[in-house]
């Protein structure tokens, strides 16, 4: 091609595209957390009020396109072509990183992940430049700005703990002065707290939103030398305005902070981060421009002019703004992102996603200690009014409605929207590089914490939960700086040839991870997935749960198939399915094991015999799914460790018994489906005991081999250990047909004396 940089332009607008689009999925938590899981206005209104602040901000961001430009390295030291390669490596590297933790539902910092790879990318080029003119190592301060990068790590770091301890402070002091009935205070009080959190949130939006743009000019004389009497006016003004607004018009002074918090952090997201997302192609479009003017060739064009301030087109950023704010409505990955927020601060119980580690353990212990110690020394009657204050009021929900809860209250969400509002703005007045989605994920957890949502039935998992995501942005740190550069090399070695290979390679990931989302999806949606009882009543239980147990059926019978003919045709991947699956299906069972204390505590008085039935029910469930588990498993073992086959005579047994399994099980499925279970139960026991003969047959012919021709301990430990739990997974379904049986017989006979 006579001239490539012109398919790198074009393939860099459209990598900006793309990359607006998995930046908002992922920093879409920063501004929706706290409104969505406080509830508190509708998420119609919330989705509106944070498109305004998005489609606002994307206009204001002109002035913070610098960074991509300047920020990280020396433009003078580096040519067109040069140029053009870090800004390849990286948007290639920027969308696969963040399409990849918003697949994870992973909140991660754009700030750093655009930062690190404009590193990487840099420090790739200096170090082929330096190889190439045999100068040493040392020269590479030359070309980067080190002290940027410096102040940027530090800034992560400062983030974390800073973020977290003063959400934690702020919280508790919030909650010990309006408890969990702050509604029931009196006006003022609310008038107080709505006048301070709107005067730190609207300096924010003065401060963080407008400032480092062209429209702050404007309005620098009145604010610049002026922050003590702004905050102090500001605080007063809406104070008297939030009293108006609780007295006269009778309405939540916390929803209207929620509201105007919202708006602002929206606002700073994308005046702020726009520049991660539309920067490099700008500065590369920009770049282009300039040289293709110069008439120098581009190995010999020093790009000294990034250097200097460019104005960014208005229409760039409105059409920045409009994929903004449609992302927003329609991105499913936002709302993965924003869930994962939610589900480590809520109030309630919640489905843990993280598995606790050695080091949440830990720190729950120690925790534990110094909340001991620290209520040995504090007086009895202050420990007493701290806990009165810390009583969470009794909520009465409609039947079924108990999804509707908020994670967390208004005070929490207005305390979260405030903190982050305040640290941002102070951190970008005095000019020190700080990541809002660092700032407002920590406030948050902070906040999470001192109003005691990390209980002792939750705190493990939570503290894992925050630990993987605070891993996860080093490691974006780590990953982008060296993807970055390790692309900058590859396209420095293959040219046009490989931009072209590594696009199709990051389509073709993208669409991977964009496929896998949607299946994710379905499978969360599938009409097999395992529902919780609600039901106050033992025929509403027995309803529910059959239900229940035609789909685990239906499962462990499809699961049980796929395993025996994996192991019967030596197919790994066949039994790595299966028991990945029957994974899937134990974590659902003990869902609804960790429901039970909450439909027990929901029963009528007249019905708790159902409490009994449904733990029987669920147990005898789980015993189906561990025998169907400890089957796939050690199929799948003695495969992936090449062990001998099996005999012939055993696949063929095997085989035989597993379509009788199949065959009961189907008919059991259709018992529970038509709730017909007076009418063919009998002859159900009688087909389940002739299957447990011709399995005991099966054991006894496999004695009689092992004694005379069998030579294998392996094949012969494995086929018993099939057979055995082959057995237990037959009663327990019996067991559970039988319990349906009898609690259904009686249940009627009760019905028939009434009437």
């Amino acid at each position: 091609m006579e001239n490539p940089y012109i398919m790198m332009i074009v393939a860099l607008a459209i990598l900006a595209i793309a990359d607006l689009v998995v930046g908002v999925s992922n920093d879409a938590v920063n501004f929706l957390n706290s409104a969505i899981g406080s509830k508190a206005i509708s998420f119609r209104t919330i989705m509106i009020v944070a498109s305004l602040g998005v489609a606002f901000g994307a206009v204001f961001s002109s002035g913070m396109m610098e960074v991509a430009r300047k920020g990280i390295f020396v433009p003078s030291e580096f040519y067109f072509n040069e140029i053009m390669i870090i800004f390849m490596a990286v948007m290639i590297t920027d969308i696969l990183l963040l399409d990849f933790f918003n697949t994870l539902g992973m909140p991660t910092s754009t700030t750093v992940s655009i930062v690190f790879e404009l590193l990487g990318a840099a420090v790739a080029m200096a170090l082929i430049k330096i190889a190439a003119k045999g100068d040493s190592i040392s020269e590479l301060g030359n070309y980067i700005n080190t002290d940027k990068a410096t102040e940027i790590i530090i800034g992560i770091l400062l983030s974390v703990v800073i973020a977290f301890s003063i959400g934690a402070i702020v919280q508790y002091i919030s909650r010990v002065l309006l408890s969990f009935n702050f509604e029931r205070k009196a006006k003022w009080v609310g008038a107080v707290f709505g006048g301070f959190a709107l005067a730190a949130i609207t300096y924010f939006i003065f401060i963080k939103g407008l400032k480092g743009t062209d429209y702050y000019k404007e309005i620098e004389h009145l604010i610049e030398g002026k922050t003590i009497f702004i905050l102090i006016g500001s605080f007063v003004l809406w104070t008297l305005l939030s009293f108006v607004f609780v007295k006269v018009f009778k309405q939540n002074i916390y929803k209207l902070i929620i509201l105007v918090g919202t708006f602002a952090l929206a606002l700073a997201f994308a005046g702020n981060d726009l520049v991660n997302f539309i920067g490099v192609p700008i500065a590369a479009w920009q770049s282009y421009e300039t040289w293709a003017a110069s008439g120098i060739a581009a190995v010999d064009f020093p790009m000294s002019s990034l250097a200097e301030k460019v104005q960014t087109p208005t229409f760039m950023l409105l059409g920045a703004g409009l994929v903004m704010v449609l992302t927003l409505w329609f991105s499913s990955k936002a709302k993965g992102v924003v869930k994962t927020s939610l589900d480590l601060s809520s109030q309630g119980e919640t489905q843990e996603r993280f598995n606790p580690n050695f080091i949440s353990r830990s720190l729950v212990r120690v925790s534990i200690l110094a909340s001991k110690y620290t209520n040995s020394v504090i007086p009895t009657p202050i420990q007493n009014h701290v806990e009165k204050q810390f009583e969470k009021p009794v909520i009465k929900l409609v039947k079924g409605k108990e999804h509707e809860l908020p994670a967390f209250d208004m005070v929490r969400a207005a305390v979260n929207l405030m903190v982050a509002s305040i640290l941002i703005s102070l951190a970008t007045s005095m000019k020190l590089p700080l990541s809002t989605t660092y700032v407002t994920f920590m406030v948050a957890m902070g906040t999470s914490l001192a109003d005691r949502a990390w209980g002792s039935e939750s705190a493990v998992y939570r503290v894992a939960g925050v630990l993987n995501v605070i891993g996860g942005w080093f490691g974006t740190a780590i990953s982008a700086f060296i993807a970055a550069g390790t692309i900058a090399y590859l396209i420095h070695l293959g040219g046009i040839t490989m931009i072209a290979i590594l696009l199709l390679v990051a389509v073709l990931l993208l669409a991977r991870n964009y496929i896998k989302h949607i299946k994710k999806g379905r499978e969360i949606k599938a009409e097999d997935s395992l529902s919780k009882a609600e039901s106050n009543s033992i025929h509403g239980v027995i309803e529910e749960s059959a239900d229940n147990i035609s789909k685990a059926l239906k499962r462990i019978s499809k699961i049980n198939k796929s395993t025996i003919d994996g192991l019967i045709n030596e197919d790994l991947s066949s039994l790595k399915k299966a028991k990945n699956t029957v994974i899937k299906l134990e974590n659902e069972i003990e869902g609804l094991q960790n429901n039970m204390f909450y439909f027990i505590k929901n029963l009528d008085d007249s019905y708790l015999g159902a409490s009994k039935f449904y733990i029987d029910v669920i147990g005898n469930l789980q015993d189906m799914a561990q025998s169907a588990s400890f089957i796939s498993k050690v199929s799948h073992k003695h495969i992936n460790n090449n062990h001998r086959p099996l005999k012939k005579k055993q696949a063929d047994e095997l085989i035989e018994i597993n379509d009788q399994l199949v065959s009961l099980f189907d008919k059991t499925r259709e018992v529970f489906d038509s709730r017909s279970f007076e009418k063919i139960v009998p002859d159900l026991i009688n087909d389940k005991q002739a299957l447990l003969d011709h399995v005991e047959s099966a054991i006894h012919q496999q004695v009689e081999r092992t004694r005379t021709i069998e030579s294998s301990p392996k094949n012969t430990t494995l086929y018993f250990s099939i057979l055995l739990e082959t057995k237990d997974l037959i009663k327990a379904g019996i067991t559970i047909l039988e319990l349906y049986y009898s609690e259904h017989d009686r249940n009627v006979n009760l019905m028939n004396a009434e009437s």
